[in-house]
């Protein structure tokens, strides 16, 4: 049997006293194409740093692949928010992939003919291999992100963590990106964190909702209780639909709601 994907026991942090995240536990299989949704300031980049291990619970305890989150980083590929401030930076769409390939032992920017090959196979993998040589601060919204996906996707990952991977992209965009990361979903566990609750495509497969406190729901749908902790509508829901993909995804009256 497979270690879950994420399993996170109990977990609180806080910073400075005031709470980003409040005894949490969440248990994600591996092979899900899980949406972390929430509002900003909600503990959404606080649960991404305790999946990367880039901060210690304060209690409670983290496992991601079965192991320390520190133990199993090179496991995982991470695609962080795009800011503005990269686009001057003068680097190659080839180049930035390979990023995703360093290691203490690597000579940057000395590549191994391996390396650049499986930097190759990212970006044709992301359907970008024609824009290898073009400078990163040169591209759409679109290629930008599909070149930071290709470099999460470098190291081999079996687990990708996408902050954000939509924003800035037009709606076209938007929908070109969720085919492609449907089809990432098939071979490796996907988790896609926004306060948009528009990247809930047909391809999700469970949805986590987080505002200081967790709520998971193990089908691509939001409850009326899990819309309302995120952005307090009130114990009755919110009557709006969402609409993702051209595909509609009401929020759940309680009498529909599936256990």
């Amino acid at each position: 049997m497979k270690e879950p994907a994420i399993e996170l026991e109990s977990v609180s942090y806080s910073y400075d006293g005031a709470p980003a995240l409040e005894n949490v536990s969440l248990h994600v299989p591996q092979g899900e194409y899980l949406a972390v949704l929430g509002p900003n300031g909600g503990g959404k980049t606080t649960l991404l740093k305790l999946l990367l291990g880039l901060i210690q619970p304060q209690s409670g305890a983290v496992r991601v692949l079965g192991s320390e989150p520190s133990a199993a980083s090179g496991r995982v590929g991470y695609m962080p928010q795009f800011t503005a401030s990269g686009r001057a930076f003068p680097i190659s769409v080839l180049q930035t992939v390979l990023m995703g390939r360093l290691t203490p032992r690597s000579l940057w920017p000395f590549w191994p003919k391996a390396d650049r090959g499986k930097a190759m196979e990212c970006l044709t993998r992301v359907g970008a291999a024609h824009l290898a040589d073009k400078a990163l601060g040169d591209l759409s919204g679109g290629q930008r992100q599909r070149t930071f996906i290709a470099r999460a996707l470098a190291c081999d990952p079996e687990l990708l963590l996408l902050d954000e991977p939509t924003a800035s992209v037009d709606p076209e965009g938007r929908a070109s990106l969720q085919e492609l990361l449907g089809e990432l979903a098939k071979s490796l566990t996907v988790v896609l964190v926004s306060h948009d609750v528009s990247v809930i495509s047909r391809h999700v497969t469970s949805v986590a909702c987080v505002n200081r406190t967790v709520h998971f729901h193990p089908r691509p749908e939001i409850t009326p209780e899990m819309f309302g902790m995120m952005y307090q509508c009130g114990p009755h829901g919110c009557p709006v639909e969402l609409i993702a993909h051209g595909i509609p995804h009401r929020i759940l009256p309680r009498h529909e709601v599936k256990p």
